[in-house]
């Protein structure tokens, strides 16, 4: 499983790191390797302490994307994310590097972007901690025992990884230094929105006691907002 984990992590690294340096038309991008390298170190830390602590949730998130258990437009979603992230990733690079179609981002600005990944990475942490089942693509596990969660930050928000995954689109083009990349956020927070809608109509649907548990936790994302 470690073994596994190590070959996708690095496959996965690698092939961003092509996209980005690619496009970017040079290697000479030290946020572009500080964004693959913090990515790589803290999935790394998640994977290993899941093969510790949790061997099936790691089994599930090392799953492919597509699977046969999902719903139709749930694989047609996975599919449309994975090509718009590397067109995003070739966007920023074009903007950061190759044309600089924008003015540079401050230096603050860039730490931010930094810090907002490595949030995001550590409140995965804790959204694993809590949920055995957060697998990459909605289905119940029945296999696995699937049920409610409601404890940790469950308790506060439907979806913590949605909300690890807001400061994942808001800090990567400010870590990269791309202000049309930041521009194209708000098109990915509402295509993440839609996908947690669904994902609630099949799991108010299958999964006991949670039509209730959406009653006691008004807000999806952000507390007070939405």
């Amino acid at each position: 499983m470690v073994a596994r984990l190590i070959f996708q992590t690095v496959v996965w690294l690698v092939g961003m790191g092509a996209l980005l340096f690619g496009a970017a038309g040079t290697f000479a991008w030290p946020a572009a390797w500080w964004y693959v390298i913090e990515l790589g170190v803290l999935s790394l830390w998640i994977g290993l302490w899941l093969a510790r602590h949790d061997p099936g949730l790691l089994a599930e998130r090392l799953s492919p994307f597509v699977q046969a258990q999902q719903s139709r437009w749930d694989r047609i979603f996975m599919v449309s994310v994975s090509v718009a992230w590397c067109a995003w990733l070739v966007l920023m690079a074009f903007d950061a590097m190759r044309f600089h179609w924008t003015a540079p981002l401050p230096v603050a600005l860039v730490s931010l972007g930094s810090l907002c990944v490595a949030l995001c990475l550590f409140m995965c942490r804790f959204v694993f901690q809590a949920n055995s089942y957060a697998a990459p693509v909605v289905k119940i596990q029945a296999s696995r025992g699937h049920k409610l969660i409601d404890t940790g930050l469950y308790a506060h928000v439907r979806h913590p990884m949605y909300s690890a995954a807001l400061l994942l689109f808001v800090g990567t083009p400010l870590l990269l230094g791309s202000w049309w990349g930041l521009a194209f956020v708000p098109v990915m927070v509402i295509g993440v929105g839609w996908r947690a809608v669904r994902e609630e109509r099949v799991l108010a649907a299958q999964l006991d006691g949670y039509a209730d548990y959406m009653t006691r936790v008004r807000y999806r994302f952000v507390p007070f907002i939405w």
